[in-house]
């Protein structure tokens, strides 16, 4: 047999051809480091609470509830009732209706965000001292309680950016579309909320700066520990930035898992086969349960969330002034995992979880997500009972965040880890769910589609160190050697 020599063609070897490493193995020891650093070069964590409020006396922020007829630049179409920009960029709000296999709700119909382009969440890192440190951003959103919270150093859609909004240009734009300004981590897309928005995706972007940083004001240099420290603590870190810090790769050093990877990708494949899920985009006018009047869009049962209308102004943003609209929850939200201690190692108990937004049927999310109000005369989820009525001493984390605030109002969730038993949460769980690591889940998290954005904010909190498990109890004796699965008892359970 001829051996093919890879590289050369016709004229015999490339010269000069350097070939680089595929993957980058010191990152996650240096991404380690950071997260073990509870303190900063930059700013101290103490200290941080004080720098937060000087950025919010530094600007001028008001948002008000306004009627849809006086939103600017923002109008429902004559012929489909959606409702658009004058641009026809941005975003729009349009009809989806939904058609399920399984489940209490098997048919609906509801409004829903189309924005078909991709934005950017960007992190811009830095070796400050010898340790990594995060370029963070004091980012006012119209949609948050508290107005200001942490972003990435760069948030933005394309509209933005291209500024179709005739505003000013984002800062740091360029670390993430000039390939000579900084070296890419990694760069995936993710989807966001699949219950609120139809197929909307971001490239979630970790880049390490290779010059100088010039300063600004509203933005600090955060350790991964002292990003840690804030999310222990309610609304500070916003979604995007959290979905970033669950991309990142960190070293799991797990000896071992209930399922082999092989198995568990598996059993996402099966999840994504089973279930029937039927999405049609159609006019917003009309749609079957929702009322609108002059404020809103909403169900009369008070289910589920509302379109509302609001004018903003804010000093520090690209445009000073604008309206929009943004989605309502009707209630709050719980989002928690369910944990246990597996053949010596903590194990997260997965959902599939098919929403009408995603791309791929189904992702990944926590053991329990939801508003419990909306499950009132209908059986709840699985494990939520669990999760509401865990003893104090179960919660290993517990924080209110909030979700998108350009696109949300009050949009917030409780989000848990909650230890389990074998009588709470069982080795061998209900269809849909499946016990993972969380290496294996933050492996997922690396690739487009797989981890649903809940997910990713208890996933960054494990990444962060806001959230440990370490302390998660052993178990007896059965529960000791359940890591310990042949492959084809692994393959059975997972199908």
């Amino acid at each position: 047999m001829t051996a093919t020599r890879i590289g050369t063609g016709s004229g015999g070897p490339v010269a000069g051809t350097a070939l680089r490493p595929r993957a980058d193995d010191a990152l996650a020891a240096r991404l380690a480091r950071s997260a073990a650093a509870p303190d900063g070069s930059w700013i101290s964590t103490d200290d941080f609470a004080d720098w937060l409020d000087g950025r919010r006396r530094a600007h001028h922020f008001k948002v008000e509830r306004i009627p849809f007829a006086e939103l600017d630049g923002w109008s429902f179409a004559e012929d489909t009732g959606n409702l658009v920009h004058r641009s026809g960029r941005f975003f729009s709000v349009e009809g989806l209706s939904v058609t399920v296999g399984e489940g209490p709700f098997r048919h609906w119909e509801q409004p829903i965000i189309r924005q078909p382009e991709v934005g950017i969440l960007g992190l811009l890192a830095k070796e400050i001292d010898g340790v990594l440190h995060f370029l963070m951003q004091a980012k006012m959103e119209p949609g948050n309680r508290n107005l200001l919270q942490l972003s990435p150093t760069v948030q933005a859609t394309r509209s933005n950016y291209t500024k179709v909004h005739k505003g000013a240009d984002v800062k740091y734009l360029e670390y993430f579309t000039d390939p000579d300004r900084g070296r890419v981590a990694f760069d995936v897309l993710q989807s966001e909320h699949g219950s609120w928005f139809y197929r909307k995706a971001n490239r979630n972007m970790l880049v390490e700066a290779l010059d100088e940083v010039p300063h600004d004001p509203d933005f600090c240099w955060l350790t991964l520990g002292q990003i840690g420290e804030l999310l222990r603590r309610d609304n500070v870190i916003n979604m995007d930035s959290r979905t970033i810090v669950a991309c990142f790769p960190m070293d799991g050093a797990e000896p071992g898992a209930l399922l082999p990877d092989a198995a568990v990708q598996s059993w996402v494949t099966v999840e994504r086969s089973r279930h029937d899920v039927s999405v049609e985009r159609v006019p917003l006018a009309g749609i079957d349960g929702w009322e609108r009047d002059e404020h809103s869009l909403g169900r009369p049962d008070g289910r589920f969330f509302k379109v509302v209308a609001v004018a903003v102004e804010a000093g520090s943003r690209e445009v000073p002034g604008w309206s929009q609209p943004l989605l309502e929850p009707t209630g709050p939200a719980v989002a928690a995992f369910v944990v246990r201690r597996i053949g010596g190692v903590p194990h997260l108990l997965v959902s599939a979880r098919a929403e009408a937004g995603f791309l791929d049927t189904i992702e990944l999310g926590p053991t329990v997500q939801c508003d419990p109000g909306n499950w009132r005369d209908v059986q709840a989820p699985p494990f939520l009972d669990t999760v509401l009525a865990a003893a104090p001493e179960r919660v290993l984390y517990e924080a209110l965040h909030s979700e998108e605030g350009g696109r949300f109002l009050h949009a917030e969730i409780r989000y848990l880890f909650v230890e389990a038993d074998e009588t709470q949460a069982p080795l061998d769980p209900p269809p849909g769910f499946q016990w993972l690591t969380p290496g294996q889940l933050n492996d997922l998290a690396q690739h487009a589609h797989y981890v649903n954005v809940q997910a990713r904010t208890l996933l960054a909190c494990l990444n962060a160190g806001a959230a440990r498990l370490d302390d998660v109890a052993a178990e007896g004796p059965d529960d000791a050697g359940a890591g310990q699965l042949d492959d084809e008892a692994a393959a059975g359970r997972a199908a």
